[in-house]
Formats: structure tokens, sequence, C-alpha cells
């Protein structure tokens, strides 16, 4: 299409939040010389456009979503947010005229703002979403209990205005488009679109129609599109553009005739139908109809196009730029509509359509205007007259050169003939773009008058020039930031996810150790960042450590969450490394859970790429398909995980650094049994205070685990296994010194045992428990024919049972990752073993286990609970040892 010409005049501007204003919520409407505003806040300004000075501002309790005026009742119409519908009375604007400092001088506004109380409040619901008025009736849509509900109402008298509206039904259905958490909100951030489609004859008048959002059809379209049902009922329709992308109707007659509400708010009687036009499968944005064929002629005696008195063409327009024509067919027999799809640049923010054939749509950067004047499709210029008319294949949008526009309405001025917009942008600026007359000669000569306002307009859109050129600069910055940041993030992405079996180029090293924090000791987990790769990590990565401790995770039944500690990175560059340490607890604090499983992951927050949120969620569906690696499911970011490491009790140990030279402390405890006997026999007497001291110094008054003897745990491993395992690290070195310093290779404190042969430790769990590990060379006899078995066994002493576990199963890990994994690799074969001797063990073992369940049963029954204890405990001390060894 042509160019459109047009000037553009600034009106006023009006405050507006931090970051300028969201489509969607704004609204601006236009009757005669008053313009009724609303910036998406608690306000609504009317704004005399011949005069140049605001009039009225009108407060209302939360956020307006919808304002629609009824001119013959003189009565504005406003959605608050959550309340309901007021309505406020126009006759009352005279004692509100304020004078601006200025004609158009932007922030202007009346000495006092007014209130609107509770009393105009018609429609008390909260679950309000859309509405959209009629003659003497209001229509509401609301959501509530995860359905839709369409209500209709009747306008109470203004002689009545002291009488509540009654509600004459409603009418209850769902769509397939998702609803909010609740079911009670509308998705996302989209209002539905509800407004009312006439046929000649059936509706008031045209300025009520065009008022509420309304318009008026020519008869063979509207039969097509409803039904020749609705036409024959000669009613209206209520149209609803929903934001799952449904388009329906409902006959507003055949709606009224319903039965009345209950109390309940159930409906009695059949429901009114309900019929889908179109499914656009996005958010619909706008609703609205256009005259496409060719006007009248001007001779009065040709007979005029058949349906001049109506619009032939309804368009429905969807956020992301997707837009549906429907027309009748101008054949000798129409029976089904042409349906013609096509797609806008989006995403769009708003649309407006005048009497014409042109619509006008606002994107981020741009007004435009779309021409869908019928084609004919008669090859011969003289059978015009008996050829169809069809709609244009494409369009051609024609820039407007107006940006970031959030609201826009289209009215004629009937002195003038000319086409006005109105536009009110994202910084709360109104404007008025006046398109001209389409039959409009351009004049031949200048007078003064017209050069003075040709100018004005040049200075104009100079101004607007200006404005679009900032926005566009910083757009284009905005997306060569994203950009850059993007490709960066590919990089290390790429560099991380093609080295999987290899050393990764960005690892994190885990490692556990004591550190004096304030006046205590304190266990922390210190972890090396290195960043081995070609790239550098900018701002916008965290790296995240997840913490989870492996005996909750492994039990029945339990809901354990893992701990997660960020960690934002600043600044990484290339061959640089970076620590940070994560303290844990202290030996005073709570009990830390060891085994630690510690996960740690490099996160990259999508969503801060761009400085825009509403730019950003589409920039980012472009951008990243569905499948990109690493992407979380809500495209919320990238994770890429660096390594995962268990915490156990031998890396956590404090070792004692002074052990005195000589022989290796002896794990000889006395009999726990005899010792748990004499105490428990003693205690009573008060005579026997000493010997009880002897046995147990420092004794409480009740007798804890941690004052009985400790207890003692041994594991056997074949030396031929062990000096396999250990040849590349253990040479020249004793294989029980060997074996010591590989069960310790982990512990920072470990670093003293490497420079003498020491085969026996003492030090303290992170509780403060003392644990003891000798390592010895023995014999084992009886399970091999060919002779005794060389081994090393390992001594485990604790007096807490439950450190002795947690050493004892760092030990086992130790040996099934390293030993026993190797040796299958390796594929060689165990030695020869005795399988009765086995069978043996395993049927005393199991007999031992039934005597355990016989004695804890009879534990709590006998009075003679002493000589149960006995044999309990005497039975636990078999099967502490069970003469094993790993081959």
């Amino acid at each position: 299409m042509a160019q459109v010409g047009h000037r553009v005049d600034y009106l006023a501007g009006f405050c507006c939040p931090l970051g300028g204003l969201a489509a969607g919520k704004p609204r601006v409407l236009c009757h005669e010389n008053e313009i009724y505003l609303s910036n998406g806040s608690e306000f609504v300004y009317v704004y005399d456009q011949e005069g140049k000075l605001l009039k009225a501002i009108y407060r209302f309790p939360d956020q307006v979503w919808h304002v629609q005026l009824l001119p013959l009742r003189r009565q504005l119409y406003i959605l608050c947010a959550g309340n309901g519908i007021y309505c406020v009375s126009l006759e009352q604007q005279s004692r509100l005229m304020k004078q601006t400092d200025g004609p158009g001088e932007e922030g202007s506004c009346p000495s006092s703002v007014f209130p609107v109380d509770s009393e105009a409040c018609i429609f008390p619901d909260a679950t309000l979403c859309a509405f959209t008025l009629l003659t003497d009736a209001i229509v509401t849509l609301s959501q509530a209990q995860g359905r839709w509900w369409l209500k209709l109402h009747e306008l109470r008298d203004p002689a009545q205005e002291s009488l509540p509206c009654r509600q004459i039904s409603q009418l209850g259905f769902s769509t397939c488009g998702p609803t909010g958490d609740d079911g009670d909100a509308p998705p996302s951030c989209f209002l539905p679109v509800l407004c009312c489609a006439s046929a000649p004859g059936s509706a008031g008048p045209g300025e009520d129609l065009w008022c509420s959002g309304g318009f008026l059809l020519e008869e063979p379209l509207f039969s097509l599109l409803f039904g020749i049902d609705a036409a024959m009922l000669n009613s209206p329709m209520i149209l609803c553009g929903f934001p799952d992308g449904q388009v329906c109707c409902v006959p507003l007659k055949a709606l009224s005739s319903s039965d009345a509400v209950d109390a309940g708010g159930a409906v009695a009687g059949p429901a009114p139908p309900l019929k889908v036009l179109h499914r656009l499968e996005e958010p619909v944005v706008f609703v609205g109809a256009l005259r496409t064929e060719p006007r009248a002629p001007d001779d009065p005696e040709e007979q005029p196009p058949l349906g001049d008195s109506g619009c032939d063409c309804v368009v429905v327009v969807g956020h992301y730029g997707k837009m549906v024509a429907m027309k009748a067919e101008r054949g000798e027999e129409a029976r089904v509509p042409e349906v013609r799809e096509y797609y806008l640049q989006g995403p769009v923010l708003c649309a407006a359509c005048g009497g014409g054939s042109r619509m006008y749509y606002s994107t981020h950067s741009d007004i435009s205007a779309v021409d869908l004047e019928w084609v004919s499709d008669a090859s011969d210029p003289e059978s015009v007259d008996s050829a169809a008319y069809v709609l244009p294949p494409v369009l051609s949008p024609a820039s407007l050169s107006i940006c970031s526009v959030v609201a826009l309405s289209l009215s004629s001025r009937a002195s003038e003939g000319d086409s006005e917009l109105l536009a009110l942008s994202a910084k709360g600026r109104l404007m008025s773009c006046d398109l001209g007359s389409p039959d409009e000669p351009h004049p031949v000569r200048l007078t003064p008058e017209k050069a003075g306002q040709q100018i004005k307009q040049l200075l104009s859109g100079i101004g607007n020039v200006s404005e679009r050129v900032s926005f566009l600069k910083k757009a284009v910055d905005q997306k060569n930031r994203a950009l850059t940041s993007l490709n960066q993030v590919m990089n290390v992405s790429a560099a991380l996810l093609s080295n999987q079996e290899g050393r990764k180029p960005v690892t994190c090293t885990v490692t556990a150790r004591w550190s004096r924090l304030l006046l205590g000791d304190a266990w922390t987990l210190s972890c090396m960042l290195e960043n081995a790769s070609d790239c550098s990590l900018e701002q916008g990565w965290t790296l995240c450590l997840q913490l989870l401790p492996s005996a909750c995770a492994l039990a029945e039944g339990s809901a354990a969450t893992a701990a997660t500690f960020t960690f934002p990175i600043d600044r990484l560059p290339a061959g640089s490394k970076r620590e940070v340490t994560l303290p844990l607890g202290s030996a005073e604090g709570p009990k830390l859970e060891l085994p630690l499983t510690v996960s740690c992951a490099l996160f990259y927050s999508l969503r801060e790429i761009l400085d825009s949120a509403s730019d950003s969620y589409e920039s980012l569906d472009e951008l990243l398909p569905d499948d990109s690696p690493g992407l979380s499911p809500d495209k919320e970011g990238i994770c890429l995980p660096l390594s995962e490491c268990t915490i156990d009790i031998l890396q956590c140990l404090r070792l004692d650094d002074s052990p005195g030279p000589g022989p290796p402390p002896s794990i000889a405890p006395a009999d726990p049994v005899e010792t748990f006997l004499k105490v428990s026999g003693l205690q009573p007497d008060p005579g026997n205070a000493d010997i009880c001291n002897q046995l147990l110094p420092k004794a409480p008054e009740a007798l804890g685990d941690e004052y009985l003897p400790p207890s003692v745990a041994s594991i056997k491993v074949s030396s031929e296994l062990l000096k396999t395992a250990l040849k590349s690290g253990g040479e020249g070195a004793p294989l029980c010194c060997a074996a010591l310093q590989w069960l310790l290779a982990e512990n920072p404190m470990a670093a003293a045992l490497g420079s003498r042969a020491v085969a026996a430790v003492r030090g303290l769990a992170p509780h403060g428990g003392e644990v003891q590990l000798l390592v010895r060379e023995v014999a084992v006899n009886n399970l091999c024919p060919a002779g005794p078995i060389q081994a090393v066994e390992i001594l485990l002493q604790s007096p807490s049972l439950a450190d002795l576990c947690g050493v004892h199963q760092a030990v086992i890990r130790r040996m099934q990752q390293t030993l026993v994994l190797k040796q299958a690799a390796q594929g060689s074969a165990p030695p020869d073993l005795r399988m009765q001797y086995l069978r043996q063990i395993q049927a005393n073992h199991e007999v031992l286990l039934k005597d355990v369940q016989s004695l804890r049963d009879r534990l709590g029954l006998e009075e003679d609970a002493g000589a149960t204890a006995e044999k309990l405990l005497r039975v636990y001390r078999q099967l502490r040892d069970p003469s094993l060894v790993l081959l």
C-alpha cells in the first residue's frame, strides 16, 4: 500500500511508572472533543482536546483494566482490578475543570484528584476480566472456579441509581487454554477481549457500538459467521477473544432469554448456545471490523454495492502477529465465509480499526497501517461489477514512524471529515495523528497559515523521529549485548559438553578441612574453581553447590531436601582460579550427617541477558530451540554440571600431628560384656565407688555410650590385592604404612604422614569423638587349601558407635571403588577356597542373627534382664568378626 500521510501532535503527558507503561491495560477513548484515558494505573483522565486542558482526574482503589462510555446517559464505566465495575457520571465535570498552565504542557493536571468511593461500584466482583456495554444492558466476563462466566446485567435507570443492578443470566464454559495457579486469574498478563457485533436493524445507535468497541456487520457476513438462527433472532452477538487464542460467540437474546440465576449461582434450564468461530493459537489482543468493498458511486442513480450499511470483514489479531480476516464472498451463492490468515511483525501490543479498509497496529518499534481493500478477480475491467472481490493475498504494512505505543483509538471528526488516530506511548505521552481524508487533493499553493502548519508538523516529526531513533539504538545495543553474552555462554557450554570423558576445561575441586573461625574450630568446604579453557567467565555465571546427606538420600521414605549454595562469579579469566569457602558447622553445633554428597555446577541465568523483561521472554524463544543442551525445562537458564564427590569421615578427621616414636598403639580393649556387668553390679553400692572410678574415670550420673569401652571393627584385605592396587603409590614403604596413607590420602592433615612410616593414627571426628586406625599384617588360616593367606587387617576403634560406623563405611567405599573395581577390570580370578568353610561361616551367622532376634524379643519380658543383655552383647561381638577376607 502507499505510504500513509499523517501529522503527529503531542497533546499532553501523563505520569507513568518507572520503565514505562506495559501493553494490555492502558486505554484511550474519544467522544466528540473529550478523550478518556487510562494509563494502566489507578487513575482515569478526562482531557478536552479542543481546549487542550485536563478536565478531571478520577482515582480508583486499584489498577484500571478497561474503560467504556455510554454517550446517551453521559456515563463512564470503569473496570477496576480486583474490585468490579464503577460508574461515573460526566455531568459533574464542570466543577472539576481546571485550566492548565499552558496548552499541551506535559505533566499538567488539576489542582486535586477526586477519589471514587465504593458507592459508585455497581458490579462488585473481584473475578471480572472484561465487559462490554449495550444500550440498556451490560455483559461481563469473569473467571472463577476454573471456568469462564459470561453474565448479563440490566443497567439501572439513572433515576433509580440507588437500586442494585439485576443480573439476568449467566453462562459458564471452559476453554482449552491453561488457567492460573488457582484457576481464578487470567493466564499470563493478557486480558480477554469482549465486544458486540450486530446486524443492520438489530442494534441501537451506532455510536453506542463504536464507544464500546462493537461494530455493525452486513447481513450476508453476519449470517455466515453466526448462523441462520442468530440472523433470524435479529440478535446482537457477543464476541469473546481469550488468551488461549479461541474466539467464541453467543447470541445476546438467547443469553437474556435463559432462566434466572439461583442463589447458588447456578443457571437453571438449557444453556445458551456457544460457538467457536476460530482458534488463533496465540493470545487474542484485538477483534474488529472493516469495510473493504468499494464505496458507493457518486452518481445517485447507480445502486450502491450490496451491504453498504455495515462492515463486510471481521479481523482478529494475536499477540505474536497472527491475523485472521473473515468475509463473505460476493458470488451468486455465498455459503461459506472466506477466511484468510496473515502474519504481521510482532509482538502486537494494540490495534484499532476505523470505518474504512485500514487497520492500525502497534509494535515495540512502530505503528503500521495495513489495507484490506478487496481486489477484483476479473480480468476485464468492464466486468468488475459482476466479478467477485477477494482479500489481498499479502499485506504491505505502511509505517507511521511512531514507536512504543501501548494504546490506540481511531475516531472520525465529522466537522472536517478526517480520520484521527489517538495513541498513548509507553512514556505516558498522548499523541494525535491526523491521517487526513483519503480523497482529499493535495493543495497546489501554500498559504502562510498552511506553511506554518507544515513547519509545526515537520518539527513534531523531527522530535518523533529522534525519539524513535533513540529507542531503536537502545534496542540494537541491547540485542548486541545479548548476542555477545549468548556467544560466550555457548562457547563455554560447548567446551564443557565436548569433554565429558577427559579433563574438563572448567573444574571444581572440593576439599574438607578444619578452620579457625572466631573463637572455635569450624568444619568447612573449600571449593577451587579453575578455568583452564580459552573462554572467560563473565558476569552472569553462578557457581552452585548442592549438598545432600547420603544417609538421608538412601533412607526409605525420607523426604530430605538438598541444601543449595550459590556464589556469583563476577569475572574469571582464562587460566585463573578462584576459591570459595563454605562453613558447614562446628564441633559444638548440630550434628553433621556424613557421608555428604557435594554436586558442583555452573548456572547462567538467561533472563539476565536482556534488560527488558517483556523482550527477553520472546527473544529467548527465538534464539534457543527447545532441545538446546543444558537448557532447563522452563528456559530459566543453562546448567552445566562440573563434578560430584562424596565427603566422608576419613576426610574430616583431625589427626594427631605428633605421634610418638616406637611401636604403634595396641587396640586390645577389655571385654565389653565383663566391663558392662561389673559397672552395672557395682554402681548401686556406694562402697564400690573407687572400683567404678578405676573402670570408668569421670563416670557421669547416667551411664552414656561415650563412657562404655570402645567398639572395634576389623576389615581384612588380601596383601596381594592391596599390593596390586597400590603399586604406583606405595613403592619403598611398608605395605601397612602405604595402606594407611592411601586411606587418608584425601585428608589435608595427612600430608605429614608421607615422610615417615606410620601404621596407626589417632584423630577426632567432626563432633569430638575419638577414632583410632591400626593397620597390621596377619595370616588367615582355614580359608585356602594351599595354606594361610597373607592379609592386611585394618582395625577401627571408637567409643562412639556412630563414628565407628562412619569410618567403617568410608573404608569400605574406598575398597569398592579402588580395589574391587580394578580387580574386576583386570579379570583375575580368586584363589581356590574351601567352600564348605564359607558355607559354615554363613550358617553360623544365620544362627547368630536368629539368636539376636530372640534375645531382643525376650529382653523386655524377663525379670532377669542382665543375663539376657549379657548374651546379646556376646552375640553382637561374634557378629562383628566375620572371619572373612577381601580377595
